[in-house]
């Protein structure tokens, strides 16, 4: 699902995915729009505008999670911010990216987006990341205990990397990899490795 609020825009980045061979299923300009279809149809990925005819972009990520919460959403915006791009992670967003992204860099993101990765404009990642290790300066002393090793490969989740390159970085088996992230999901009672990044975050991992 494409929400933006200019139709120009809106209508040519759902047909660049549809001829990429990807099915828009719906298309919004507002926050209620978008929540109302989001509740409809289910996107497995949602292209969120943070400037919006009827509110912003964090408020409609919020509306359509809610709305929808199996969906993910990216964040495709003319802004970056500091405040836009924190907001948007903080509402429940996989990913920002900058509207100066080629059509190759958005397809990419799409897909990476759909398969539980964490996608960032280059330069943004670090941003976010150095905003919540302030945030997170006192240490969750309640929190479950990782080994190093847990803490390590949720580290480079976070970072957008997949199982193959984390065990290629770590020179550990993918099966390895897989079970270290397995392992962290139960300790942490997480679902996927979305909700594993997003609590990376938070916790100011990088």
């Amino acid at each position: 699902m494409v929400v933006d609020d200019h139709p120009m825009w809106r209508d040519g980045v759902a047909r660049d995915l549809a001829d990429a061979g990807m099915s828009v299923v719906a298309t919004a300009d507002g926050v209620d729009t978008a929540m109302r279809r989001a509740a409809a149809t289910r996107p497995q990925v949602v292209l969120m505008d943070m400037r919006l005819t009827d509110g912003d972009g964090a408020t409609a990520t919020r509306e359509v999670l809610a709305a929808s919460p199996e969906s993910r959403v990216l964040v495709l915006s003319a802004s970056d911010e500091r405040d836009d791009v924190l907001e948007a992670v903080k509402a429940g967003a996989t990913g920002y990216l900058v509207k100066s992204a080629s059509a190759a860099e958005l397809l990419a993101a799409v897909q990476a987006t759909a398969a539980g990765q964490a996608v960032f404009t280059p330069g943004l990642a670090g941003l976010v990341l150095g905003e919540y290790r302030r945030m997170a300066s006192t240490p969750n002393e309640s929190g479950p205990a990782l080994t190093d090793r847990e803490t390590e490969v949720l580290r480079l989740v976070a970072k957008g990397l997949t199982a193959k390159q984390i065990a290629a970085r770590l020179s550990l088996s993918h099966r390895t990899v897989e079970n270290h992230v397995q392992a962290t999901l139960r300790k942490l009672q997480l679902a996927n490795r979305v909700e594993l990044t997003r609590y990376a975050l938070e916790q100011g991992l990088e």
